[in-house]
């Protein structure tokens, strides 16, 4: 809910929740950051899958769609505010001076809805606990509204918040190869599909492909199946796993097109290379 400024005849489009369960998202007519400080979630952002895990932020505006169909131990809050909050001074000084108010620009990369933002900016071990001193602080002014320039104060932080996750983000940006990867290395083990692969970075198969052959050697899918491969040869080596489950565990619809595959990849059967991998571990 919009805040009534006790201070002065005004409401402030802003909102903090301290403790968000993430069934309402997006939020209408809002930019809302959401700090994850637990737990994790899964979902898909605008036909792209996302997944974050604590410590990590969600940005998201009310042209955004998104489902969360999978939440782990989650602890969340989140501040919500409309764009006119940030305008650099005051509407009512600005009418007979300026004919557009301007409006401070800082994080607005975070919420544009682009082939290249990922609503998941990049948060650093190190910066993940100045960022919520500042959320914190955030939260505070919202609810004690202490003197009548505490929007300003929630101003600054939020400003100061902006900027580091844009910065942060810029420093970190990560290309549709990087985007690919992460998302196999996550979902691995469920059925992927090359129209998965290239849902996430909104290119087609022939400009993906041509990226992962650039920079991995293979192709999207092949690196898929090199990936799930490699797992499932240290699952044989360090598990007692039968095959049917490291199969399942990696992926693979059927024990028995696994075994085709690791053997025509490794040159050895599953069970050849369990014996031979081992007898190596233990003689080291």
């Amino acid at each position: 809910m919009p805040q009534i400024d006790r201070h002065k005849d005004r409401i402030v489009n802003i909102e903090f929740v301290a403790a968000d369960d993430l069934d309402s998202l997006p939020y209408p007519e809002r930019f809302t950051l959401i700090f994850l400080t637990s737990g994790s979630i899964k979902g898909v952002l605008n036909e792209r899958p996302i997944a974050v895990s604590a410590p990590g932020v969600l940005c998201l505006s009310e042209d955004d769609t998104i489902q969360i169909f999978k939440k782990r131990n989650i602890s969340a809050q989140s501040f919500s505010y409309h764009p006119d909050v940030l305008n650099s001074i005051p509407i009512s000084e600005t009418e007979d001076y300026f004919p557009i108010h301007p409006k401070i620009q800082t994080g607005l990369s975070l919420f544009q809805n682009n082939s290249t933002r990922t609503g998941v900016p990049f948060v650093t071990e190190k910066a993940f606990p100045q960022l919520m001193e500042w959320f914190f602080v955030i939260g505070t002014e919202v609810y004690a509204q202490s003197d009548a320039s505490w929007v300003c104060r929630i101003k600054k932080y939020l400003i100061q918040i902006l900027g580091v996750l844009e910065n942060l983000s810029l420093k970190h940006e990560q290309s549709p190869v990087d985007l690919v990867l992460e998302y196999i290395h996550t979902n691995y083990s469920n059925k992927i599909t090359l129209e998965d692969l290239t849902k996430c970075v909104h290119l087609n198969r022939v400009s993906l492909n041509k990226m992962f052959q650039e920079r991995c050697g293979l192709t999207a899918m092949g690196y898929l199946l090199s990936h799930r491969l490699k797992v499932a040869a240290d699952l044989l080596t360090h598990t007692g796993m039968n095959l049917n489950d490291i199969a399942r565990a990696t992926g693979f619809e059927y024990d028995t097109y696994f075994i085709k595959q690791f053997t025509a990849k490794r040159g050895l059967s599953p069970t050849e290379y369990r014996n031979t991998s081992r007898q190596f571990a233990t003689s080291q």
